[in-house]
């Protein structure tokens, strides 16, 4: 068949809207959270999961068996629970109500599509063509791109019939389709392209984000597209018989639903989801309403900005409790945009949220002749810092590579097996039996290597770079005097400051784990799945130019002459935060090493808590003493299956001063960014936190939920059973499709015990609710979110009227809930944002 342009064109039309329903996957070096669901959420929620168990056949709510333990454990309270059944006209009980669902449970029956030989083939060559370097013997022809290339393979490959030469098949990606959709009315198109994408949601939402990322080195060398993975896929499917087309759309009904449509289970979630937020809100201190005159207890010691991520709320309490000490949280990128080079790195990370395109390039460069206060053996030895670093970082590098090299080759394998058999088995085994001490002796040898950001600095300027010294770039390279100015303004006015400490302290966060394919998704969201320590140092080094600082003053900001801007780095698995603070002047030397000090004791209290809640223990019965060595050994233990938490457990987003959530517990289930309603008059720092943040953190939430409610299909099931493939992801078993979410043992104490509580996201703003309307009457996608019950909740605590409670009721109204003479409970009573 000849290939028309106005049939690519049509053909190319119909992949656009079939994708529009699949998310996107990132791969595991750079791990993104995001809602599976995302394609949906034009749609109510209710209707969403059931688009999402008809496409993908994944459920949407959580097990009878999870609410009935909620319900027994008081999580969802029983008046909030009748008030939510009375509404949708629902009389009977809930026992009756538990037993119900738990009886169309039992009933349900779930179909297997007639194609799994087609995954089969497809998922072998998908692997092999998107390998990203793991393969010794990688795929032929990949540069061609996909199709070419398994057009030439295909008829080697026994598990193809009727394809003895590339010429059996059609030349190219776009007459393979014509070929197989001409079959089928035009009409029908976009439900079957959609149909044959949700197959494999993994590997096509990787395709489809591989596809979008314009600095993806190995798109740009292998290509491939939708059109091409969806040509191999029809063809595949014509070649076995398999279904082409699938059966007509579902007409979305979910059972157990009330008489207004609502499903049974989305009103036991409601309930769970207020109970959680009548609780919260009990937590937040409703006197503060000018946060400028709360808390004046004089200058801090130090100022520290940690990320908004919900494990910084646990370290955050006991860093107050040390001292005269602030903190605040503020985006784990730090309002910087930036694709970053580390120096003992060939490659470049995007370190911004992946709704943020990044606007600078940012390399780190070695201090040359600079100590950076590094005083170790290398010092005394007379050798510079960072020709130490190199002659250590190449040894080590060159090693790896020979044994890496000596594993792989067929030749040498072996050989190598015969000599260094006993060595690598010992090693093995004292790994196993004894990986604290094999964590200890490395951190000795870490001691001994000064570190890259002891040696280096990121380059900020633009003039710190030429055209030719640090390879081309499509990003600007550094940035202008007026550029970092506005990055140092907008994280000012966005926390709200208006004083400032000696010390200052951006700290972004990274994991430390072993033997951890989703070592990333434990590190800064915020930055695309990578640590946040390089942009904490990036702004850092902003914040401490002389030219900036005067620029700021100018700008209102009055940045007092002794305060120091540092960066440093929490490490999340173990509750150590390190400080780069090497350049650091004496007269600082002092408050540095009372902070060190500080942090060390905040490190033992949060190590615990974290430790107690990891065994599903209150924190109560934390154990101080054994704290630190206990998550030291799961950051080294490589048979760890749950070294760390992550973001487990979260359930709100609190926007607001820190006063109001400080002395209090939020149980590390709260994303906390800092806001001061006083100082930003027109909205503007609001807007960014509801467009930016807030959409973030929905992302996140909804992954945790979908992954805890079924983690078969929007998770990756047990590590135990996971295998690593091409570097970009994982697959059950020894095939099939991608896993797209997180492991069950990041969200589970025991296979039917979740540790995370699949809710929605609640959100609690402190500001006007008038602002807070503007803003939603301007972004429609955000008002989408709420309207459509992506996120589950939002509260405003009002300043101007003495911190009133309103709740979202859609469509820009609100509820205000107001205290009666005659009963202690609150009652709702409608109004708009347009009331007096």
């Amino acid at each position: 068949m000849s290939e028309s342009p106005d049939d690519q064109r049509r053909i190319e039309e119909s992949i656009d809207r079939a994708a529009d329903r699949i998310g996107s996957v990132w791969p595991l070096h750079s791990f993104v959270t995001a809602n599976p669901l995302s394609g949906f959420e034009d749609e109510p929620f209710h209707r969403a999961v059931a688009e999402g168990r008809r496409l993908f056949g994944g459920r949407g709510y959580p097990r009878p068996s999870v609410f009935r333990r909620a319900w027994e454990d008081g999580r969802i309270d029983p008046d909030v629970l009748d008030a939510e059944l009375e509404a949708h006209g629902i009389d009977r009980g809930p026992e009756t109500l538990l037993e119900e669902l738990a009886e169309a449970e039992r009933n349900a029956t779930e179909t297997d599509a007639a194609t799994d030989a087609v995954d089969r083939v497809l998922t072998k060559w998908l692997a092999a063509f998107l390998d990203a370097g793991e393969a010794a013997w990688p795929m032929p022809n990949r540069e061609a791109g996909f199709y070419a290339a398994w057009r030439a393979v295909a008829p080697h490959d026994g598990d193809v019939p009727d394809c003895d030469d590339p010429a059996d098949l059609p030349e190219t990606a776009t007459a393979a389709l014509e070929a197989v959709l001409s079959d089928h009315p035009e009409g029908r198109w976009v439900d079957i392209l959609e149909h044959h994408l949700a197959a494999l949601p993994g590997w096509s939402g990787f395709v489809k984000q591989r596809v979008d990322d314009d600095a993806d080195p190995w798109q740009e060398a292998y290509p491939i597209t939708l059109a091409e993975y969806l040509a191999v896929r029809l063809t595949l499917a014509d070649l076995l018989d398999a279904p082409i087309d699938p059966d007509g759309p579902s007409d979305g009904r979910v059972s157990n639903a009330a008489d207004d449509g609502v499903p049974l289970p989305e009103i036991w979630l409601t309930a769970w989801e207020k109970s959680y937020r009548d609780r919260l809100l009990e937590r937040i201190d409703d006197t503060v309403t000018d946060p400028s005159n709360a808390g004046d207890d004089g200058r801090p010691a130090a100022q520290l900005v940690f990320c908004i991520d919900t494990r910084s709320e646990v370290i955050r309490r006991h860093i107050e409790s040390q001292g005269p000490y602030e903190t605040h949280g503020y985006a784990g990128f730090f309002g910087v945009p930036m694709r970053y080079r580390g120096y003992d790195s060939h490659a470049e990370a995007d370190a911004c949220p992946p709704i943020v395109e990044p606007e600078h390039r940012i390399v780190e460069r070695p201090e040359t002749g600079a100590t950076n206060g590094v005083d170790g053996a290398n010092a005394r030895n007379g050798t510079d810092p960072a020709t130490a670093h190199d002659r250590w970082h190449g040894l080590v590098t060159a090693a790896r590579e020979h044994f890496e090299t000596l594993k792989t080759n067929v030749v040498a394998a072996f050989t190598f097996v015969e000599g260094a058999g006993t060595a690598y088995g010992s090693a093995m085994a004292a790994r196993t039996l004894s990986p604290s001490a094999i964590a200890k002796l490395g951190d000795a040898v870490d001691e001994r290597v000064p570190s890259s950001h002891e040696v280096c600095s990121p380059a900020v300027d633009s003039d710190e770079y030429d055209d030719h010294a640090h390879g081309d770039s499509d990003l600007p390279q550094g940035m202008s005097l007026e550029e970092k100015v506005e990055y140092a303004r907008t994280a000012f006015e966005l926390m709200g400051w208006t004083e400032f400490a000696r010390l200052v302290v951006f700290t972004g966060h990274a994991s430390e784990t072993t033997n951890n394919p989703f070592g990333s998704s434990l590190d800064c969201g915020a930055c695309a799945g990578n640590p946040g320590g390089p942009n904490a140092r990036v702004l850092a080094e902003i914040c401490n130019d002389d030219a900036v600082k005067a620029a700021l003053r100018e700008r209102g900001f009055e940045i007092p002459t002794d305060t120091v801007f540092l960066a440093g780095e929490h490490n999340t698995t173990t509750d150590e935060i390190t400080l780069f603070d090497g350049e650091v002047p004496e007269s600082h030397s002092e408050d540095v090493a009372q902070l060190r000090e500080d942090l060390e004791a905040a490190r033992i209290g949060a190590a615990a808590e974290r430790t107690a809640s990891a065994a599903g223990d209150d924190a109560a019965d934390a154990d101080l003493e054994n704290a630190v060595s206990e998550v030291e050994r799961k950051a080294a233990d490589w048979a760890e299956t749950r070294p760390e938490w992550g973001l487990a457990g979260n359930a709100s987003f609190v926007i607001g001063p820190r006063e109001l959530t400080d002395d209090r517990s939020l149980d590390g289930r709260a994303f906390l960014h800092s806001y001061d309603w006083t100082t930003d008059p027109d909205g503007d720092a609001l807007e960014g936190i509801m467009t930016g943040p807030l959409v973030v953190t929905q992302w996140i939430n909804n992954q945790y939920y979908f992954a805890t409610v079924d983690n078969a299909v929007y998770g990756s099931g047990s590590k135990i059973t996971q295998n690593p493939v091409g570097n970009v992801g994982v697959v059950q078993g020894n095939g099939g499709d991608l896993m797209t979410g997180l492991p069950l043992q990041s969200l589970k104490l025991e296979d039917d015990r979740p540790y995370h509580q699949p809710l929605r996201l609640t959100a609690v703003i402190h500001a006007p609710v008038e602002r807070v309307t503007e803003i939603l009457r301007e972004h429609d996608a955000v008002r989408r979110l709420l309207d459509n019950g992506w996120i589950g909740d939002l509260t405003v605590v009002d300043p101007e009227q003495d911190n009133a409670t309103l709740r979202y009721a859609g469509d820009l109204e609100w509820e205000a809930e107001v205290e009666t003479e005659t009963t202690e409970s609150a009652t709702p009573t409608a109004r708009t944002a347009d009331d007096d």
